[in-house]
C-alpha cells in the first residue's frame, strides 16, 4: 500500500515560537519528526511550512519540503493546499504527522495508514489509546473519544465521556473529593484520543469548502467539522506506546533527556 506523509511545521507557535528549529541533540526538532516519518513505510514524506527559516533548514538536511500560505486557519487546510500542489489523486492516502512530535513511532504512521486503507467507509483515521486514571478523564486538554462497535467514531470532546451517572453523581463527586478517594469505573470505555491522522485527498479537498461547524466552534476540535458533514472516523488503539509531543518548555527538556539518555 502506498501513502504520503504530510508534516506540518509551523513556526509562529504560539506558546513555543520558532520550535520546528529548537535544537534536540544537535538537530532541529523538524529533522527527528522527518526521520521518524522516514523510518516508516511511507512512499513519500514531505514538510510544510509556512515560514523561510525552516523551509532553508529543512533543505539544508535533505528533506522534500513545501511552502505554504501563512493565512490558514488550520492544520487540515494546510494539508489540503499541500496535496493540491502535489498533484495527489482523490483515492490517495496522506498521514498527518504533527512536526512537534520528535518521538513518534514509525509502527503508529504505518498503523493509522493501513487503518484507512482497511476501512473504505472512513474519510479520516485516528488512533486512541486507554486511558486508566480519572484525572485525564477529567483534564480538559486530553481529548476523549468514544466509538461503535465497529471502531467508528461516535463523538470527540474535553468532556469527560461516557458519563458515569451513577458513579459520578453530585453526591460521590464531593464524597470522592472529601475523602481523597475514588478511581474509574471498571465497566466504562475511557478512550484518549491521539492526534495522528489518515485521510483520503478528496476528503480533504471537501474540508476546505466547509464552514466551522457549532460543534468545532465550542469545543476546538477540527475533526468534529468532519463529522457534522457526515464524515465516518475510524479509530484504533495504538499498536505501540505513543509518547507526547512538544507544547511547552518542560516538554522540549524532557525530549532533550531523553534523546541524550539522561531521561
Amino acid at each position: 500500500m502506498s501513502y504520503t506523509v504530510i508534516i506540518p511545521a509551523r513556526f509562529a507557535s504560539s506558546r513555543l515560537p520558532g520550535k520546528p528549529l529548537m535544537d534536540i541533540a544537535g538537530k532541529p526538532m523538524i529533522q527527528h519528526v522527518w526521520e521518524r516519518a522516514k523510518e516508516s513505510d511511507a512512499s513519500r514524506v514531505v514538510i510544510a511550512t509556512e515560514d523561510q527559516r525552516v523551509f532553508e533548514a529543512c533543505q539544508k538536511f535533505g528533506a522534500d519540503v513545501v511552502m505554504t500560505l501563512a493565512t490558514h486557519e488550520s492544520g487540515t487546510d494546510r494539508l489540503q493546499e499541500v496535496v493540491a500542489k502535489l498533484g495527489l489523486a482523490d483515492e490517495d492516502i496522506v498521514v498527518n504527522v504533527q512536526g512537534d512530535e520528535p518521538l513518534i513511532p514509525r509502527e503508529a504512521i504505518a498503523q493509522v495508514a493501513n487503518n484507512l486503507a482497511l476501512n473504505t467507509q472512513a474519510g479520516i483515521s485516528t488512533l486512541g489509546e486507554a486511558i486508566s486514571d480519572k484525572a485525564t478523564v477529567f483534564n480538559p486538554n486530553a481529548v476523549k473519544a468514544v466509538c461503535d462497535r465497529a471502531g467508528f467514531a461516535l463523538y470527540f470532546s474535553r468532556a469527560p465521556m461516557p458519563w458515569c451517572r451513577d458513579e459520578w453523581s453530585a453526591d460521590a463527586l464531593a464524597s470522592e473529593q472529601r475523602d481523597g478517594q475514588g478511581g474509574l469505573p471498571e465497566t466504562a470505555p475511557f478512550m484518549r484520543h491521539i492526534g495522528i491522522y489518515g485521510y483520503r485527498v478528496g476528503f480533504l479537498h471537501q474540508f476546505v469548502t466547509w464552514p466551522m461547524g457549532i460543534l468545532e466552534r465550542v469545543e476546538k476540535l477540527e475533526q468534529l467539522r468532519a463529522m457534522e458533514n457526515g464524515v465516518r472516523i475510524h479509530i484504533e488503539l495504538a499498536c505501540v506506546n505513543i509518547p507526547g509531543g512538544v507544547d511547552t518548555e518542560a516538554d522540549l527538556n524532557a525530549v532533550r533527556a531523553h534523546l541524550s539518555g539522561n531521561a
